[in-house]
């Protein structure tokens, strides 16, 4: 686990598509958007090909897509529907509307290229109430988009973890104020839902399992994630930063009132992904990141820890990267039943310590390379029932020989809590 922490389930679904366009119109105002003159309504073909597939509706979907303008609302009608191209969205203001999770189901099982279901790049989108199934790559990717919704949302590999599934469930990259509520994410092969480089963010109330990672923030700044529930995933929460990409330095992330338990789940990432060294059985893991507080939360069935603080192990040269995590807290988080099975290197570790991990584990680096010891300011505010050990490697690259374990808490001082993350177009 310390090297590199390098670190979505295709039973197709043969499933015939029922369902047409009511007689709503494919546009509707927005109380708050610019108002339209005319639209179109959302027709779909019934016809299908000799596959069951329902290319028409794909076709009349993406034309309506490209012809939207901003204040449109495009109403997705009930059905399950086989679509074979991927669909994409560059228009601003546009709502994707559809009568439910589960009953609006856009299906990929027999998807031609290897993109992703729906390619969002314009801002002010909304994206509610309907199921992306099977694609071939990610679920919906969002890039560039900023004042993003993605609500009440489903989006699925369906069978059991399998590399070949898409990486990413919800994906949205590079954007400002991003809000993720009431999403259920289930199968993906890296991570279910994944906000990367991305500022202002809002992932809650939402179901995440049977991914290899559940949730994860990466070289993003200003995050909540809270009210979700956290199950049979590889790991469950994740907060990284990497080198050498557009963005680094993530920092000020709250992980808190989620429930986390039973992420053991074996880890179905293809080789070389980053995810892939995730340990099954990880609950939290926060790795090279600034000011996260972890707390609230509960935390249970975690087989290998509960809460994993690691610094980055891969040689960088990234001048702007720093690989330690600073300024963590860990508070006031329910604790049950975790680090009895730990998997991985950390499995080898625990062997030095009994065979099994307490609910905190720190690796305890704190300089790399060359490099003076540097005050990290790792606070762990918890009683003193709940376990902790810092492994006390030192220096990265780590030299597990160098191992000396500790129960002794880190001495830090807990900085002023960071602020509710606000967002302009979350009503």
């Amino acid at each position: 686990m310390f090297q590199k922490l390098a670190f979505g389930v295709a039973a197709v679904a043969l499933l015939s598509a029922c369902g047409q366009g009511g007689d709503k119109p494919a546009d509707e105002i927005q109380a708050d958007a610019p108002p339209i003159t005319d639209g179109a309504p959302l027709t779909v073909d019934a016809n299908r090909d000799a596959l069951g597939r329902a290319g028409d509706f794909g076709a009349a979907l993406q034309a309506q897509l490209i012809e939207a303008e901003p204040g449109t609302t495009i109403l997705l009608p009930e059905g399950v529907f086989n679509l074979v191209d991927g669909l994409s969205l560059d228009v601003d203001g546009v709502t994707i509307q559809g009568a439910g999770a589960d009953k609006t189901i856009l299906d990929f099982s027999y998807q031609t290229g290897a993109g992703e279901g729906l390619l969002v790049t314009s801002d002010d989108v909304t994206m509610a109430g309907f199921t992306i199934r099977e694609t071939k790559g990610d679920g919906i990717k969002s890039k560039g988009a900023d004042r993003i919704i993605y609500r009440d949302l489903t989006v699925e590999w369906l069978g059991e973890p399998d590399e070949l599934n898409g990486a990413y469930g919800v994906y949205p990259v590079e954007s400002t104020d991003v809000l993720v509520e009431r999403v259920t994410v289930r199968g993906a092969s890296d991570a279910g839902i994944y906000v990367g480089q991305s500022d202002n963010i809002i992932v809650r109330e939402s179901l995440v399992e049977y991914n290899v990672a559940g949730i994860e923030i990466e070289n993003s700044t200003n995050a909540d994630v809270y009210n979700s529930t956290v199950t049979r995933n590889t790991g469950g929460l994740l907060v990284f930063d990497l080198p050498d990409l557009p963005k680094v330095g993530g920092h000020s992330t709250r992980l808190f009132n989620n429930n986390i338990y039973d992420n053991n789940t074996r880890n179905f990432a293809p080789p070389g992904n980053i995810v892939a060294g995730v340990p099954s059985g990880s609950g939290i893991l926060i790795m090279a990141n600034d000011r996260v507080e972890i707390f609230g939360n509960t935390l249970a069935d975690n087989r290998t820890t509960h809460i994993l603080l690691s610094a980055y192990q891969e040689a960088f040269s990234d001048d702007r990267y720093n690989p330690l995590p600073r300024n963590i807290l860990v508070t006031g988080n329910s604790y049950d039943k975790g680090g009895y099975e730990p998997q991985g290197d950390l499995a080898l570790l625990a062997a030095f310590m009994g065979g099994k991990l307490p609910d905190i584990v720190w690796d305890g680096v704190d300089r790399w390379s060359d490099t003076e010891a540097a005050d990290v300011n790792m606070v762990v505010d918890e009683p003193a029932m709940v376990g902790f050990v810092s492994l006390g490697l030192g220096i990265s690259p780590i030299d597990p020989t160098k191992l000396s374990p500790t129960e002794d808490r880190p001495g830090g001082t807990a900085l002023e809590r960071l602020p509710q993350i606000v967002l302009s177009h979350d009503q």
